[in-house]
């Protein structure tokens, strides 16, 4: 077999485990390892030009400065399409930011931007581009698919701090005179029946629950209101599950329920509840009914009864919301709340690695809605306020005030 015939069958057995750089390599080193005249033997033996051949002898000299996993010289290869149409990436961002790089009356302001409707448009715009270009360029410029996230509280109050340490001190004394302290709210309003519930739950592969498509309420079934009580000393909860109006009413009444059932037991010698809620809702700060309720369990139980407000837009701060809710919620992810006695079961059976005790309980009382109090009644209310802020501190005490607060 003559030197030819051999280069020549060495490369063919390598012809499908080399890649272009690798090959280009060989061939230059083969040509090196015959002197004169290599170059043209190797060229004729292998089919590959003299021209590629002499650039594998350049980049055997320059090997050791050349990048790792690199297999064409630098410049090699075909073009970057944001090289060869300098002015794809600027159209390209018009596009996806049309309200602050462009135009706001883009033929895509109002249409899905998927990397394909992007790619038609940049067609229409003169430009060569498919959609994966597209889709690889925007990674490059830091986009990527993102949902909405909830982060904007709208404008915060002047005094938003202020109150917030108020609110942590009033709760700190509390606490350290062994008074009761609650956290009070309503979580989200559920529909009772086979509906979807957010969330997964483990079961036999392949067999999901089935539910409704539709959430349209089941007249016999309705839905609940959960108003909830949360005991900050002894993170331990009281859940009211209200099937008519979530008013003031139902809300002091939850409280009612808490106290004489738990709250007088574990306080004892308790003069004085504070309560901690936000700043509408059954509970709001400005409502009426909720001051002319709170003292009637006021001249009920004895105790003075403290409130203070959350300032509007803060309700996530409200110490229920993440230690009992939140637990709620993941008690009875992907669960149908198919029956009354489904949705107490899961709130009674929530519990956390810190202890968490939960009562739950059916409040089947019509609570109507739109009840009005008389200017008599509110000025009949024991009530003061605080020298800060008194719209959203303020206490009421027992009718005949004979506790000393």
């Amino acid at each position: 077999m003559d030197a030819l015939a051999g280069v020549r069958q060495r490369f063919a057995a390598l012809e499908a485990v080399v890649d272009e750089r690798t090959r280009r390599l060989v061939a230059a080193a083969e040509s090196g390892a015959w002197g004169a005249g290599g170059i043209s033997a190797v060229s004729q033996a292998t089919g590959i030009s003299r021209q590629v051949i002499r650039q594998g002898l350049q980049e055997l000299k320059e090997a050791p400065v050349r990048p790792a996993g690199r297999i064409r010289r630098v410049g090699g290869g075909r073009k970057k399409a944001k090289e060869k149409d300098p002015a794809l990436v600027s159209d390209l961002e018009r596009l996806v930011e049309p309200l602050t790089r462009g135009d706001p009356e883009s033929s895509l302001r109002w249409t899905c931007k998927s990397v394909r409707n992007l790619a038609d448009e940049l067609q229409q715009q003169g430009h060569a581009v498919s959609y994966p270009v597209v889709a690889e360029l925007l990674h490059h410029l830091g986009y990527s698919l993102q949902s909405n996230r909830k982060t904007k509280e709208g404008a915060s109050h002047a005094d938003r701090n202020q109150q917030f340490e108020y609110i942590n001190a009033r709760v700190e004394r509390s606490i350290g005179l062994r008074q009761p302290v609650i956290s009070v709210d309503t979580k989200k309003k559920e529909l009772v029946g086979d509906f979807k519930n957010n969330g997964s739950t483990w079961r036999p592969k392949g067999k999901p629950e089935q539910v409704r498509v539709h959430d349209f309420k089941i007249p016999e079934l309705g839905r609940v209101a959960p108003y909830g009580v949360y005991d900050l000393a002894e993170n331990s909860g009281w859940v009211s599950v209200g099937l008519d109006h979530d008013t003031a009413s139902f809300a002091v009444e939850t409280i009612r329920r808490w106290w004489y059932a738990m709250g007088q037991e574990k306080y004892p010698q308790a003069t004085r509840l504070l309560i901690t809620a936000d700043g509408g809702g059954s509970n709001g700060s400005r409502l009426r009914l909720w001051k002319l309720e709170l003292q009637k369990l006021a001249d009920e139980t004895g105790l003075v009864i403290a409130v203070s407000h959350f300032p509007p837009g803060t309700s996530k701060w409200n110490k229920i919301e993440h230690r009992l809710f939140s637990f709620i919620s993941k008690n009875w992810r992907g669960q149908p709340l198919t029956s009354l006695e489904v949705i107490v079961s899961l709130i009674a059976g929530t519990t956390t690695k810190k202890g968490l005790k939960v009562h739950a309980e059916i409040n089947d009382h019509a609570y109507p809605a739109g009840t009005r109090v008389s200017d008599s009644a509110m000025a009949g209310i024991n009530l003061k306020r605080d020298d800060f802020h008194g719209d959203w501190n303020y206490a009421i005490h027992p009718a005949v005030d004979n506790v000393i607060s």
